[in-house]
């Protein structure tokens, strides 16, 4: 059986684009030889989502996004989820839209432990992951009154350092001013010196003139030194041994008792006597009363 040109060139280019679809959409991670199961998973936004998204179990690629359906009476879009027949997706699974820093979206899939098994078609339990805007716009109320926090005490930083400039400001003009106040006092100094060395000097003169004048005082000392060493002290304490002498001979006669100053110190005859005396001019005084 024999084919004309032009059906030759028709099939030819049938099977070329047969080819080419086939091709375009392997390359897109359509496997038509595998046995995915479709499941449906819903979500209020996709973010970018585009089909032939891949998705990951435990960072593993196991499907791909399938088709993107938009329901807009309902507001919110329906994605088909193509995924390896061999992964068990039950009732606790979750089909997580999770994206990269750079932009690029995909799904992860959290296999639950607990359900029944899935069925095709059935519908898998949807969830968006937090985004670096979602944290921003949860904590965007934290963040400003932090940002206040922060501002107010970044003024009160810089009216400190408003302050302390001007102390500084102060501090550099006293010390502008000290070298001439230092050289002021130095200057006072040197004359106060030059008085002290004056005075210090008339001092000095006035010592010597009085050293000059005790000269002569020392001098009489040292006469009346020499006249009192030539003293004849030996004549002097001989009379006043000789005193002692005559005294203790003169206590000696007293207590021998053979004289009348003896008698006297001794003997009681004197004193009887006169307080016999005594008595009798007592009496005679009665009488006369």
């Amino acid at each position: 059986m024999k084919f004309s040109k032009e059906v030759k060139v028709g099939l030819f280019m049938i099977i070329a684009i047969v080819l080419l679809y086939f091709g375009f959409n392997f390359l897109k991670g359509i496997d038509f030889l595998s046995s995915d199961y479709k499941y449906y998973a819903v979500y209020k936004n996709v973010d970018k989502l585009t089909e032939s998204n891949q998705i990951f179990f435990n960072g593993y690629a196991v499907g791909r996004v399938s088709d993107i359906i938009i329901q807009q009476s309902k507001d919110r879009v329906v994605v088909e989820l193509s995924i390896d027949s061999e992964i068990v997706v039950n009732e606790s699974s979750v089909a997580v839209l999770n994206g990269e820093l750079l932009g690029g979206r995909y799904i992860q899939l959290l296999v639950g432990k607990t359900g029944n098994r899935l069925k095709a078609k059935d519908t898998i339990r949807s969830e968006v992951a937090k985004g670096i805007a979602d944290f921003i716009a949860e904590n965007a109320e934290p963040v400003a009154a932090n940002l206040q926090t922060t501002l107010r005490k970044l003024n009160i930083m810089l009216d400190t350092l408003n302050r302390s400039a001007v102390m500084l400001n102060h501090m550099l003009s006293d010390f502008q001013s000290t070298p001439r106040r230092i050289n002021s006092t130095i200057a006072n100094l040197n004359g106060k010196v030059g008085e002290m060395s004056g005075t210090f000097n008339e001092v000095g003169r006035n010592l010597n003139s009085t050293l000059t004048d005790l000269k002569p005082t020392i001098q009489n000392f040292r006469t009346l030194s020499d006249s009192l060493k030539r003293l004849e002290l030996g004549g002097t304490l001989n009379k006043a041994q000789q005193s002692l002498t005559k005294l203790n001979e003169t206590l000696s006669a007293l207590n021998r008792g053979d004289n009348t100053a003896s008698k006297l110190m001794t003997e009681d005859s004197l004193y009887n006597n006169l307080n016999t005396l005594l008595q009798n001019l007592d009496s005679l005084a009665n009488h006369f009363n």
